[in-house]
């Protein structure tokens, strides 16, 4: 009985005191065979946050994976519950699948708080899923546990690796370029996809998967096993044991995704050439657990990170080549090496990052290198600022050696150049008129998105990677700089200036940017600047007007109401007060 009352499920199923409300919560389960005795046994409820499905191909390996996470829970002892969780799929939903991020946090929020858990196993793998799933479990903060779905089997097009996004980025410079046709552009992408995962090359899935078992969120090993080995049936299966042992140690997600696990996974994204996106994830995270941490972390902790993990678009290889590597246990163990890592940090294993991966080398110094021995040096996140914005994400690790060269290597003024504004209005705008020849885009020119934003898209779209005009590919420019207010793909190789905070949307300075204003880079200096007078600046700003929003859905109305800005997570502002919503007892239903 004293057992029973421990469990948090006991408020539902064990109300001695009224058996006529424990009798509401009882009586409906047993439709389906469970009896009353295993909801009454003292064994800890376990839900299975199903985010896997149909409409979510890239998670969709979880729906064979639940059957092995209950079998480790029941072998553990545990009750296990499987449940629904939002559907996001980058590849699915329009306008974009961030807008839907918060909305699955809020669902995950309330059902892991409004129904009979004592512990929970998060299934992630899709880009947002993860955030959704951690941010979650760090309100309720119930004991929690990631189980990644894994990425695809690496894939081949024309013969060549090609990774999952970098096809298609690609295939949209050669269509531009006139060297193949849309039917081609459509079978080249199709053929990237070899197997049941996410993304394999190192977008926004695999990083935030990376991170996840980096902040201690997932056993040893589970971030990288490809979706189709059995060892990930494996994991799944002691995922589902270890959920049940943290529910008897208390082991939440407070106590493990504290400051220190917050500056491991910055220290990681760089030295894995982690995508863009992962910064405001994190800080979402953080926000939600009670942890303080900001943009300018990302540079200050992650930038002086050499890059290691040498996979696309940072690097050669794929998912599956990084896993036989060792994956994040290898890339631990090579910056525990150099000093890099809080090994105290304590994780889900019960046991500390120092004790977890100790051990761990790099097994192919090809794929993972050693930290004396990196693919770039100082690869982390540049944090930038000026007179447009007050930051904005440059990923250093993907500027390659020829777009270095065109723009910043100016002997006496390296990192620093000008380029000529080429301004449009959303990703339709740039679409509609990239090949406009009065634009007089040329290799000076940059281009800049805007209205791409959390409250201007609503969302903030992956559109800021913009592709030139075909002239220019032709003459061998496959790259132009880029600027927006929204993201791009973590399978990107564009060195843009994104995630710009405050959007135009809200009256940031890009929405006065007019093409032909000229706009300096210093990476150097972290700055940014339209070259105009402050007097200019003034001038512009009193005459601008609104922006004109109109709102497609309920979702997307309640969402732009309340989203914040992506330098400090794009959360939902008036959900980050709360915490550790497992200690609230719910009022009866009946």
């Amino acid at each position: 009985m004293d057992d029973r009352k421990k469990l948090r499920s006991g408020i539902w199923f064990d109300d001695h005191e009224e058996p006529g409300e424990a009798a509401v919560y009882l009586e409906r389960y047993g439709n389906y065979g469970i009896t009353r005795g295993e909801l009454q046994s003292g064994r800890p409820i376990i839900g299975i946050a199903q985010s896997g499905s149909d409409l979510v191909p890239c998670n969709r390996i979880h729906v064979a994976l639940a059957e092995r996470v209950k079998a480790g829970i029941r072998d553990a002892g545990g009750v296990p519950f499987e449940f629904p969780t939002h559907p996001i799929q980058e590849t699915g939903k329009r306008p974009t699948a961030a807008l839907d991020r918060n909305l699955a946090y809020l669902g995950l929020v309330e059902i892991l708080a409004g129904y009979p858990f004592d512990g929970v196993v998060l299934t992630t793998g899709c880009d947002k899923t993860t955030p959704a799933a951690l941010m979650a479990a760090a309100t309720v903060n119930l004991p929690a546990i990631v189980l990644s779905g894994g990425p695809m089997i690496d894939g081949y097009v024309n013969g060549k690796l090609a990774g999952t996004g970098l096809v298609l980025w690609e295939a949209r410079r050669r269509l531009a370029e006139g060297e193949i046709t849309g039917e081609q552009l459509i079978d080249e992408v199709l053929a990237g996809i070899p197997s049941a995962g996410h993304c394999n090359s190192m977008g926004t899935a695999l990083s935030m998967n990376s991170l996840a078992e980096a902040l201690g969120m997932s056993l040893p090993g589970c971030a990288t096993i490809p979706a189709p080995y059995a060892e990930r049936g494996r994991m799944a299966y002691f995922t589902g044991r270890r959920i049940v042992e943290m529910v008897s140690e208390d082991l939440t997600p407070s106590k493990v995704l504290t400051r220190e696990a917050f500056e491991n996974a910055i220290v990681v994204n760089s030295a894995i050439g982690g995508s863009t996106n992962c910064p405001p994830h994190v800080i979402a995270i953080a926000r939600h657990v009670g942890v303080d941490l900001n943009i300018r972390d990302w540079e200050r902790v992650g930038h002086q990170i050499h890059l290691l993990a040498n996979v696309q678009p940072a690097g050669e290889f794929l998912g599956e080549a990084y896993h036989r590597a060792g994956g994040v246990g290898a890339i631990f163990g090579e910056l525990m090496q150099a000093g890099k890592i809080r090994t105290g940090a304590l994780t889900v294993s019960g046991k500390t990052i120092g004790e977890n991966y100790k051990s761990a080398r790099s097994l192919d110094t090809h794929v993972i290198r050693t930290y004396d021995h990196p693919l770039k040096e100082n690869a982390g996140i540049v944090v930038v600022s000026g007179n447009l914005f007050s930051s904005a994400l440059v990923k250093t690790s993907v500027i390659s050696d020829e777009f270095r060269r065109r723009y910043l290597s100016d002997p006496g003024n390296e990192d620093c150049f000008v380029a000529r504004a080429v301004v449009f209005d959303g990703p339709e705008d740039y679409r509609r008129r990239i090949e406009d020849p009065s634009l007089e885009i040329d290799e000076h020119s940059i281009l800049v998105v805007r209205g791409a934003g959390p409250v201007g898209y609503p969302g903030s779209a992956e559109v800021v990677n913009m592709t030139p005009p075909g002239r220019l590919i032709r003459q061998g420019i496959r790259m132009l700089p880029c600027m927006g207010d929204g993201r791009q793909s973590g399978t990107s190789d564009s060195p843009s200036i994104l995630n710009i905070s405050p959007e135009s949307a809200i009256g940031g300075n890009l929405a006065i940017l007019r093409t032909g204003d000229e706009i300096k880079v210093d990476l150097k200096q972290r700055r940014v600047d339209v070259l105009l007078t402050e007097e200019e600046i003034a001038a512009r700003r009193a005459s601008l007007k609104p922006a004109e929003i109109t709102n497609q859905s309920p979702w997307q109305e309640f969402y732009r109401s309340n989203v914040g800005q992506l330098e400090t997570g794009a959360c939902l502002e008036f959900a980050v007060k709360y915490h550790d919503l497992r200690k609230v007892v719910p009022r009866h239903s009946h």
